[in-house]
């Protein structure tokens, strides 16, 4: 056997092995969709905070306001709802392109390590809403989903270990610069997921 022969032989059991062990479905198509609902939920909710106080920081002239912070936590939960439904739907129709069961024990591992940070950090956040902590939520968002992406990350592309390390940092500057934590949010969940969708999209999905 020529030598060529024996790494494209290795090259063929690295892919099945791959195949076997990691979801490679998940759709760069899905990231720029969550970008950009972000992005317009960013907008909706300058729309809201900047015309009512002139200013889209976190100022002491209305932490006390929870209806503006019900307002936009209603905006993430609807952006949240739209970039899961976005994210199945292509991710799903990804599989199917590439032939591949998209529901199988590597896709339940990779959501069941999604979840625990995902459920930890959701239960954290119900906390500060609670006690008013408001000008943190932000903050936690970001890094609960960082952790989540980390810990997903073993099951799929490696790239996504890099996004969430990504949000991680963004969240712990948001928690010293809680003022700006929408900044950061706007940031973390919108432009960095267009980047990276767009980087996975024609890395992996063409």
């Amino acid at each position: 056997m020529e030598e060529k022969d024996i790494h494209s032989e290795l090259a063929s059991i690295r892919t099945l092995m791959e195949r076997s062990s990691k979801f490679l479905s998940l759709s760069g198509l899905s990231g720029v969709m969550a970008g950009i609902y972000a992005l317009l939920g960013a907008f909706i909710g300058y729309r809201i905070v900047y015309e009512k106080y002139g200013s889209l920081t976190i100022s002491n002239s209305y932490t006390d306001d929870s209806k503006i912070y019900h307002e936009l936590i209603l905006i993430a939960v609807l952006i949240l709802f739209l970039s899961v439904i976005s994210g199945i739907l292509l991710s799903i129709r990804q599989a199917k392109k590439k032939g591949e069961n998209y529901w199988n024990p590597v896709s339940r591992r990779l959501i069941s390590s999604m979840a625990i940070p995902l459920f930890t950090g959701g239960l954290f956040i119900i906390i500060l809403f609670l006690r008013l902590e408001y000008a943190l939520i932000a903050s936690a968002c970001l890094i609960f989903y960082g952790l989540s992406l980390i810990s997903a990350s073993q099951y799929t592309f490696s790239d996504v270990k890099w996004l969430g390390f990504c949000q991680i940092i963004l969240g712990l500057l948001a928690a010293l610069i809680p003022a700006s934590g929408l900044l950061f949010w706007v940031i973390g969940f919108g432009l960095l997921h267009i980047i990276y969708g767009t980087v996975m999209h024609f890395k992996y999905n063409r």
